[in-house]
């Protein structure tokens, strides 16, 4: 167990949290669908109880992604929660006025009404997964940063991580001096209506009440469409693009087709891949045209953790740049260069051996507030 196995030990754990969010993000998807499937308050009520029960794990397993990724690769912390910081303001504040509604909605008296509030979760649903989807597309298509490592000796100016444009991360969806971002909204958008088709399964297994399961089913069918018609050629771009791969000397080679190559050189995830693309088609089929089947969401569901488990793992093993510079190529950053110390990553892997007791919590916790 050297230094290369723990880094990659928890870049997969990283990718596992990441994958475990997107997954989660049906309560966001649930959000988005209110005012479609929601038509009278008693429908409304059942909606916002359903979700009301889930919402807290998904802001937490945001929390402990970020402070994973903080803890075992800082530098990319630094360099895209230091420079990007609007977008990941903007994510913040989608998320603590989900929280502010979930908590105010139901107060009598509350100064800014249910209707606010309501609007404040749609808001979240909207926002949420398309900022998320678009910031991890630039692990893939890259940021407009540079690294200068000799600035944390010179005491006038320490900062290792410099942003060269004046969008600080907005350019991830709008702006900027390349088109990249295009591709960036491709996935955001691939994310929104993912997390909707998850958020309609889930109602369809959580809620047993005719017209909202119909009203779902509905929602099922026409966002797994608009998801395909985003997803696939995202998923067809990143294998057929160019990526950076680290040299022995620490610089950076452009390779053809790397993402295709990363996958043809970790084998088993290309069965991953599959297993999870099966499982997210079967559970969109149960759900839109299965009209006894109940149980969609978890096959999907798993099969949303698979792919974007492959996805996440393609970023960063095999020497890639998970976040490739677009300023300085040079200045990319890859699991060897970014990560933390041995000692702080051995020492984490031992903390990390707690994570399926954990787990189990969060099933058992699941199960208890359904009853």
């Amino acid at each position: 167990m050297d230094y290369a196995f723990y880094q990659h030990y928890w870049w997969f754990l990283v990718s596992l949290l990441g994958a475990l969010l997107v997954f989660l993000f049906f309560v966001q998807g649930g959000q988005s669908l209110i005012y479609q499937i929601g038509k009278k308050e008693s429908e409304f009520q059942l909606l916002l109880d359903s979700l009301g029960k889930k919402w807290e794990i998904t802001f937490t397993t945001l929390v402990t992604f970020g402070g994973a990724f903080f803890a075992s690769f800082p530098l990319f912390y630094s360099t895209s929660f230091g420079g990007a910081y609007w977008v990941w303001m903007l994510i913040l504040f989608s998320f603590v006025i989900q929280a502010v509604s979930f908590e105010y909605i139901h107060k009598q008296g509350n100064l800014l009404g249910k209707g606010t509030y309501k609007a404040f979760l749609f808001t979240n649903g909207l926002l949420a997964p398309i900022l998320v989807g678009a910031a991890v597309s630039t692990l893939f298509f890259g940021g407009e940063f540079i690294i200068n490592r000799g600035n944390i000796v010179d005491m006038a100016n320490p900062t290792i991580s410099q942003w060269t444009t004046q969008w600080h991360g907005l350019e991830a969806v709008w702006g900027g001096t390349t088109a990249f971002h295009l591709w960036n909204v491709v996935l955001g958008l691939a994310v929104f209506f993912l997390a909707r088709c998850l958020g309609a399964l889930y109602f369809i297994n959580n809620i047993k009440e005719e017209e909202i399961v119909k009203r779902s089913r509905k929602q099922v069918l026409i966002n797994a469409i608009a998801f395909l018609v985003f997803f696939l050629p995202y998923l067809i771009k990143l294998l057929l693009k160019d990526g950076l791969t680290e040299q022995p000397d620490g610089t950076f080679a452009v390779e053809n087709y790397k993402y295709f190559n990363n996958l043809l050189a970790n084998w088993y995830l290309i069965i991953v891949l599959l297993v999870g693309v099966v499982g997210v088609l079967y559970g969109f089929v149960c759900g839109a045209l299965c009209k006894t089947s109940r149980k969609g969401i978890w096959f999907a569901g798993i099969g949303t953790v698979l792919v974007v488990l492959t996805l996440l793992l393609l970023a960063g093993w095999n020497g890639t740049a998970y976040y490739p510079s677009i300023t300085d190529p040079n200045s990319s950053l890859s699991i060897a260069n970014s990560s933390s110390s041995l000692f702080t990553l051995k020492t984490m892997s031992i903390v990390s051996l707690f994570i399926p007791l954990v787990l189990a919590y969060i099933w058992y916790v699941w199960r208890k507030m359904d009853k």
